[in-house]
């Protein structure tokens, strides 16, 4: 069993990921999309959307940071173990927080709003259940083990995760992680390996150039002039 969930299922998290992202991109393009449902409620989905991404972007900066930047190198910028896990609990649990009010919320505008529950599919449904668990049981886990330092995840999964790289997956680093991070490390797999086969796809097609991009400002139209518009002299270019 060791050997399965840590030298086999990552690897084909990872194929079943790859070849999700291919397949799509092939033959899925007009599918490639978060099927945004803004048209049929917006005004929570204002304020829930960007807590979730906001919250999702904080939670895998961290995941990144603890599982593939060593601690030697945190060290060498004069940053203590204590300090480190101390910022990591905060900053995690405040990630965790703002993330999982986000869900509900979308959650709870799917189950209010009749169009936007209509257009849930049972695909929507799974893919909420697990990333709610995955932010949940991530958070739980920290917050059980916070005595101390807590349990230090960088000297047993973050060198696991990193010999996933060498194609030799040290397995033995994961028989003495506290059970709830197992979990959470599953569930998190798992996950990873449904992204391609849900609207979670849209992360890899995210539009960047929007950051650096003027705005695009929207003004409506009074309904009461219906035909077109009178020309108006637009701005002039001015010489000298």
């Amino acid at each position: 069993m060791t050997t399965l969930l840590w030298g086999a299922l990552p690897y084909v998290a990872f194929v079943l990921l790859v070849a999700g992202l291919l397949w799509r991109y092939r033959y899925d393009k007009f599918g490639w999309t978060s099927r945004s449902s803004q048209v049929y409620e917006s005004k929570l989905l204002n304020i829930a959307s960007p807590m979730f991404h906001y919250g999702i972007l904080f939670v895998l900066a961290g995941h990144l940071i603890g599982l593939f930047v060593p601690a030697s190198w945190t060290a060498a910028v004069g940053v203590g173990e204590h300090t480190y896990h101390l910022f990591s609990l905060i900053g995690g649990t405040a990630a965790g927080v703002l993330t999982v009010a986000g869900i509900l919320m979308l959650i709870h505008r799917r189950r209010t709003r009749a169009p936007v529950l209509r257009a849930t599919t049972v695909n929507d449904k799974v893919m909420y259940v697990f990333l709610l668990a995955a932010i949940v049981l991530g958070m739980v886990a920290k917050l059980t083990h916070t005595s101390g330092d807590g349990f230090d995840y960088r000297d047993s999964m973050a060198p696991w995760a990193r010999s996933l790289f060498t194609l030799r997956p040290d397995t033995d680093l994961m028989t003495g992680v506290p059970l709830l991070y197992r979990v959470h490390a599953v569930v998190g797999m798992v996950l990873i390996a449904m992204v391609p086969y849900t609207r979670l796809v849209h992360m890899f097609s995210a539009p960047l150039q929007y950051l650096f991009r003027p705005y695009v400002v929207y003004r409506s139209r009074d309904r009461r002039q219906l035909g077109p518009r009178p020309e108006r002299r637009g701005w002039e270019r001015q010489n000298g």
